[in-house]
């Protein structure tokens, strides 16, 4: 298969064949219906999170969610192969940012991650995951379809490490995670010889015991040690997991109501309306709702799955394995936090969480992977 070259390219697919109304009736709209059903349970909870805060979270996720929509709508229709051949220059403006954020960027919560727009702000880390994901699916397009190669594989380990480096720089260790399944599925797709796995874990156990010593903060430290202890620290470090354990238990079967769960109204719970939105939803409706929320992000999951295997080129593979590692990634570590089987590293949970930046990467994302699913008829 020809390897994506030029822009030009990309523009003259466009004149092959056009999206007919049976094109449209074959794509996987069970992500879209998934992604809106989780936006809606997230402006509600929002709403009962809010409850008693100096300021109403929820008219700012609403409009952030109508963003999302708009930019849903633009990285859907736009053919994904223009976005590709745009991926270098979008990448270096993400580095650039995420270079600004460093020397002026607005701290919240130990890391300097954030870019204040007035009442607004976001995290151009964001940004630098889908530029990421676009210049990675470009780079690896022409790739053998059994091994990766030994320069390919460092060109992709760069591709990623260097957004990945600036942003433990701020320091958001949690944000720099999630470049890490950018780069697994990416190379687990791709294939990758045994030697280099080897090779790979060798590194990371060499790497762990520096990063410990030399690369994480007091206060990181001190999350990772308090989720080992939870005892340690019960009015600290450990409050915030204990909170979230009791506003889960608490719920049982049915869960105590809409806005009737003590731990988020009477503010016992920090973070309730963000990363641990998804215990607010356990205390009001119980073990019944978080399974309807968690079923929603696995059909969510399951269907983009679908759509990567279905993918015409190579370059459509990769590019809905790269956005879509992340979503998964989010999903099931922030379930895992909230009930402590994680440390509380700030990660937000898919399309309920609030946060501007974030959910339009969600929407983005969503908007790309399905424009794929659209071209693997048009592209032929």
């Amino acid at each position: 298969m020809r390897p994506i070259t030029t822009t030009g390219s990309f523009v003259s697919a466009l004149s092959e064949e056009r999206p007919t109304l049976r094109h449209l009736a074959s794509i996987r709209w069970g992500m879209l219906v998934a992604a809106l059903l989780l936006a809606a349970i997230g402006l509600a909870t929002v709403h009962s999170a809010g409850t008693g805060q100096s300021v109403d979270y929820l008219p700012r996720q609403a409009v952030w969610v109508g963003l999302g929509l708009l930019v849903f709508l633009v990285t859907f229709i736009v053919d994904y192969r223009i976005l590709l051949g745009l991926s270098l220059p979008l990448y270096l403006v993400a580095l650039v940012a995420l270079t600004v954020v460093l020397a002026a960027g607005h701290e919240a919560g130990g890391a300097r991650s954030w870019i204040r727009l007035g009442a607004f702000g976001g995290q151009p880390s964001e940004f630098a995951k889908l530029a990421t994901a676009l210049l990675l699916a470009r780079a690896l397009s022409g790739a053998s379809p059994r091994y990766l190669t030994l320069p390919q594989v460092l060109l992709a380990g760069a591709i990623v490490g260097v957004p990945m480096a600036l942003i433990m720089l701020q320091p958001d260790l949690g944000g720099a995670a999630m470049f890490v399944p950018i780069l697994g599925a990416a190379l687990v797709v791709g294939g990758i010889r045994p030697k280099v796995v080897v090779a790979a874990l060798l590194a990371i156990a060499v790497v762990l015991p520096l990063a410990w010593n030399f690369g994480l903060r007091p206060y990181q430290k001190e999350r990772v040690l308090t989720f080992l202890r939870p005892e340690r620290d019960p009015l600290g470090a450990g409050y915030q997991v204990r909170q979230s354990k009791i506003a889960v238990g608490s719920g049982q079967i049915l869960g105590k109501g809409y806005m009737q769960g003590t731990q988020s109204q009477q503010r016992f719970l920090p973070a309730r309306h963000t990363d641990f939105i998804l215990a607010v939803v356990a205390e009001e409706w119980g073990f019944a709702g978080v399974a309807v929320t968690l079923a929603l992000f696995l059909l969510f999951l399951r269907d983009a799955a679908r759509v990567a295997a279905r993918a015409r080129d190579r370059a459509g593979i990769f590019l809905v394995v790269a956005l879509l590692a992340p979503l998964a990634f989010h999903t099931v570590y922030n379930s895992a936090m909230v009930i402590g089987w994680m440390p509380n590293t700030g990660i937000p949970l898919p399309f309920l969480s609030y946060g501007g930046s974030f959910s339009l990467y969600c929407f983005a994302a969503t908007g790309m992977i399905l424009g794929v699913d659209l071209r693997r008829y048009v592209n032929r």
